[in-house]
């Protein structure tokens, strides 16, 4: 079972995402700032990160940052979540966040469709990556 570590402050979001990813089989570790998200990321090492970018105590942009500077968070696969525009895709990304979705086009308020497919989507390409690399490493 994959497990994914949602970061959200707001709590109705938050909620309906978690409903929807455990519905779909995810086991889910919320947290709702960025200095909770690190810790949970060092302490529970999940195969994927949600984080939204408006956080209270630490932005997104910093916990990304730091989890990425951390050995022990540095592999974990990262998805932006915001409700900025597609402008700050590029930096998220160059910043070493694994892919960016933006909240509004995922229709939270009409269910988690969206967010699963996207969410599928992202898992068939970190399994795909993982597969390539030690595809890689085991024929060296």
């Amino acid at each position: 079972m994959m497990k994914i570590l949602l970061v959200d402050d707001s709590k109705f979001l938050r909620l309906a995402m978690e409903r929807a990813l455990v519905r779909a089989g995810y086991q889910v570790c919320p947290a709702a700032d960025g200095e909770a998200a690190l810790e949970i990321a060092r302490e529970k090492s999940p195969d994927l990160i949600l984080l939204d970018m408006l956080l209270p105590k630490m932005s997104g942009q910093d916990v990304l940052k730091a989890l990425k500077s951390d050995p022990a968070t540095a592999a974990i696969p990262v998805v932006a979540l915001t409700g900025l525009s597609q402008v700050n895709a590029g930096r998220l990304l160059g910043d070493g966040a694994f892919a960016f979705l933006e909240k509004a086009n995922l229709h939270l308020d009409q269910g988690g469709d969206l967010l699963l497919r996207a969410v599928g989507d992202i898992v068939k390409k970190i399994v795909q990556k993982r597969s390539q690399k030690d595809g890689v490493s085991s024929s060296n």
